[in-house]
């Protein structure tokens, strides 16, 4: 028996977007839907009641980190990350294979997910960044790992990863393979390419050699190369044929180009299993990943911008450590339905970040949260409605990135 069904509702006429249910073993998704990230089992400042009352529908944990600390055997246990960290809905982990590109190329460069602009992708050290330092060793059967807590040594393999992911017992769960970065050659894209489809094989192997896991816990399979057509929609093609109940896209991208990269993989992956944009969360993002077929976003960008002061609006993002602020006794938005607007003024906010009260990053935090997942909440309602367009043109004139 799959371990989850996914049921389109409504699709968005001359695109491929769509209205979804997917259905887990801890509850149903509607989708589209924004996943926050709770790295280790906690997403950062809020508790499980919080997220219950902005109205988040799943939360992602992150299997290298929760591998290092407190350890996937103590999860499993605790009876699995439901029960670990009182959460009652869906739960997804991602691979550990993101942590190939934030310890590996990227570890302490400032390359980021998204990159803006062509001249980041033309530095001319970009081609030797794997010769720096990093926490990171990449070979043909898997990744060692040096730990950022203790520098001690974890070598993960496809089996390895599908191991831990097991033991954590997350409802979905992703197939290990390479993240890249979109600096890299194409010669090097390749490489990665073909590694993380074999490895893709063997994580699908090894989890339906456990039946009692595989009927418990849907596998997606990760779709990677870079900002090359030919790459990725070949990925798309190797990947969408094997059997996984769903699909993720992975890499990191140039601003620019993200949409196309979506609309490249999109256009081949098969239509009837759910697909997830992996580390993406910005509305302006959001709307183009929708429109081009993803279901399912995570991203850790509402809680960490929250925590440093920045907060979305209607109208963009804010720093509430601006001046103007510092008298200002509105609500971040009077129409909003978050605990924070409801209850608390902007120079309110304002005072206790400059009193580095640490209330200030919970509060920011869940008016962010509430944003993204209500944004996205609305874009499913005008698919529904049929006036996705309009709904996409009226938020994004205002919208300032």
């Amino acid at each position: 028996m799959a371990a989850i069904k996914f049921q389109i509702e409504k699709r968005l006429k001359g695109k491929m977007g769509r209205a979804a249910r997917l259905e887990t073993p801890h509850g149903s998704i509607l989708t589209p839907a924004f996943v926050p990230v709770g790295t280790k089992a906690n997403v950062k400042t809020l508790t499980v009641k919080q997220l219950e009352e902005i109205g988040v529908q799943a939360v992602l944990g992150n299997t290298y980190h929760l591998y290092l600390q407190p350890g996937d055997e103590l999860i499993k246990a605790a009876g699995g990350l439901n029960k670990f960290m009182n959460w009652p809905g869906p739960t997804m982990t991602d691979s550990g294979g993101f942590q190939v590109f934030s310890l590996g190329v990227a570890y302490g460069k400032g390359i980021s997910k998204i990159l803006k602009g062509e001249t980041e992708l033309l530095l001319p050290e970009a081609q030797d960044l794997r010769d720096q330092v990093s926490l990171v060793s990449i070979d043909h059967d898997g990744v060692m790992f040096k730990s950022n807590i203790d520098g001690s040594s974890h070598y993960f393999t496809p089996e390895k990863s599908i191991e831990v992911q097991h033991n954590i017992g997350a409802d979905i769960i992703f197939a290990f393979d390479e993240c890249t970065s979109p600096t890299e050659s194409v010669t090097y894209q390749r490489q990665a390419l073909d590694r993380t489809h074999r490895w893709a094989k063997r994580c699908l192997v090894y989890h339906q050699s456990k039946p009692e896991n595989a009927s418990q816990q849907a596998l997606f399979g990760i779709v990677q190369g870079g900002r090359d057509e030919r790459l990725r929609k070949e990925s798309a093609q190797i990947i969408g044929q094997m059997d996984f109940d769903g699909f993720g896209i992975g890499g990191s991208f140039a601003k620019e180009d993200m949409n196309t990269a979506v609309e490249w993989v999109n256009s081949v992956l098969p239509d009837d299993r759910p697909r997830h944009l992996l580390g993406i969360g910005e509305p302006e993002d959001l709307f183009g990943g929708i429109e081009n077929g993803c279901d399912l976003f995570d991203c850790v960008a509402p809680t960490r911008i929250g925590r440093n002061g920045s907060i979305y609006t209607k109208e963009g993002k804010i720093n509430i450590l601006n001046a103007e602020f510092r008298q200002n006794f509105n609500a971040i938005d009077p129409d909003c339905q978050c605990y924070t607007c409801q209850n608390f003024t902007l120079a309110y906010l304002g005072h206790l970040f400059r009193a580095k009260e640490v209330l200030g990053g919970t509060l920011a935090s869940i008016h962010n949260i509430y944003f993204i997942t209500n944004l996205v909440n609305n874009i499913r309602q005008s698919i529904l409605e049929e006036n996705f367009q309009s709904f996409k043109e009226n938020f994004l004139r205002l919208y300032k990135k």
